[in-house]
Parts: structure tokens; sequence; C-alpha cells
């Protein structure tokens, strides 16, 4: 049986939650994980305060409630599955490594800030810096899978070393701002700046995108690698076009201002 959380107070101020976590709940009574210590601005409060909890000692999290408001949930973990029905705050998965996290809503920024491996999924839209570096952190995710459904706000994937990213809906500016590492699928596309002072890894676009200057068409083909990464990315139901009979990818190399090492490879349909 898992563990389900009611919201059943709305936070006034941004809630502090970093609690909801398999690796925190696993083991504990339900009235242990009711009085774990949230932080409501600067008021130290009960997680029963705010949640209804049903269950107890399951790495299975199941959460219910419009929860914009509630940050940090899913930090660090590392095992387990979280599942929240509606929106959620900022920070949700940042640092994990391990585990599931499946949202049936929208979320906020820092999906997956810095993760090390895990998956997420969110089946709305998302806000900025997806799977990115914090601020004065020099490396943003090094493993994991993140999928969303939806549109993406500013610097997805921002110092990323390794892991993939996909975002279905069109993102925003500087999508792969400096990135390291990794890949990125974009299956609508992005606004301008798309791989800026990128250093190595690859983003994939499956619509037009406005490239840089500084970006140096390279050749035009479908390498194996995005034959590998489509037949991965099938048993997630994210489509990656690579069969010839189709089309092919034109490839560009930059950025050149700093690396000629990574690569945006734009999706051409066959006539």
């Amino acid at each position: 049986m898992p563990v389900t959380l009611h919201l059943i107070r709305q936070p006034i101020v941004p809630l502090e939650a970093e609690v909801i976590s398999p690796d925190t709940l696993g083991g504990l009574s339900n009235a242990e994980i009711r009085s774990l210590v949230v932080y409501h601005g600067k008021r130290h409060l009960a997680l029963g305060e705010f949640f209804d909890v049903e269950g107890e000692r399951s790495d299975e999290i199941v959460i219910h409630g419009v929860l914009d408001k509630v940050r940090w949930i899913g930090r660090a973990m590392s095992k387990g599955t979280v599942t929240v029905h509606g929106s959620v705050g900022m920070h949700l998965g940042a640092y994990m490594t391990g585990g599931r996290i499946e949202v049936h809503g929208h979320a906020s920024d820092w999906i997956g800030a810095e993760m090390k491996n895990g998956f997420i999924h969110v089946h709305g839209n998302a806000g900025g810096q997806v799977g990115a570096a914090y601020r004065g952190s020099l490396a943003g995710m090094s493993n994991g899978l993140i999928i969303i459904d939806g549109s993406a706000g500013l610097e997805v994937g921002m110092r990323m070393r390794r892991g993939i990213i996909v975002i279905g809906g069109p993102a925003r500016d500087f999508t792969g701002l400096q990135m390291k590492g990794g890949t990125i699928v974009l299956q609508s596309g992005a606004e301008i700046r798309a791989g800026a002072w990128m250093n190595r890894g690859t983003i994939i676009s499956l619509k037009a995108l406005q490239l840089m200057p500084t970006f140096a068409y390279s050749t035009t083909a479908t390498p194996t690698f995005v034959m590998l990464l489509a037949k991965y990315m099938k048993s997630f139901g994210v489509p990656i076009p690579c069969a010839a009979s189709t089309g092919t990818y034109r490839i560009y190399a930059g950025d050149t201002s700093v690396s000629d090492k990574g690569e945006i490879l734009i999706w051409q349909p066959g006539t």
C-alpha cells in the first residue's frame, strides 16, 4: 500500500517539503510521517498540518492537490516512486540519484536540477532550467532521463554533462546553454540561442531551428547513435525518426565561439 498524501491546507508562501521522498518516508509509521518537519516561510511546522496522510512504510508515494507552492519534492531521492496528481512547485527531483517521479499536471522551474540518475516524467508543461546546474555550479544533470510532454522554459539542460532530456512542446531561449555532454531532444523545436556556448553534447530538433552564426554546417546524415537512441526511447513512447526512407538530419558543429565538439541535428523530412 502506498503512502498517499492529500493536500488539505494551501500554503500561503512556498512550502519547503524535501521530506516528501521515498528515502525518508519508506521506513516511517503514519504518525512519524505526519510529524515530519516542513518549512512554511520561517516557520517549522508538521507535515500533517498541510497533508492528510494514508499508509505507512512504503517506497511508493502518491500525492494529490494543487502543489504549485510545494518545493523540493523528491529531493535527492535514490529509490522508489513519487506520483503527483496535480501541479507541483520548484526543484522537483533535484539532486535525485535513482527512482521514478511522474507528474500528471504541470511543474515549475529546476526539474531534475543536477540529478545524477533516475527518471522524471511530467505530463504537462515545465518551467525553466530543466536538468540544469544551479547558479554558480559547474555541472547540471550527469545521468538519468527527463521527459516533458508539454512546453519548457529557459535554459533547458544548462551545463548538463550526461543523460537525456526530451521536450515535447516548444522550448524557450538558451536550450542547451553551456552544455558539456548529454542529449536534448526537441520534438517541437525551440526559440533562439539554442546551444549557446555548448562545449559538447547533442541537441536533436525535429522542427526547424534558428541557429546562431557560430554553428557550422557539417554534413547531412542519420548517425548510428540516433538509431540507438530511437530504439531506446520507443519504450517510453517517444518517437524519434531515423529511417532513411522518411528523411535525414542536417548536422551542425558548435558553438564554435568556444568549441566545435557540440552538435545540433535538425530533422529534414523526405519529400
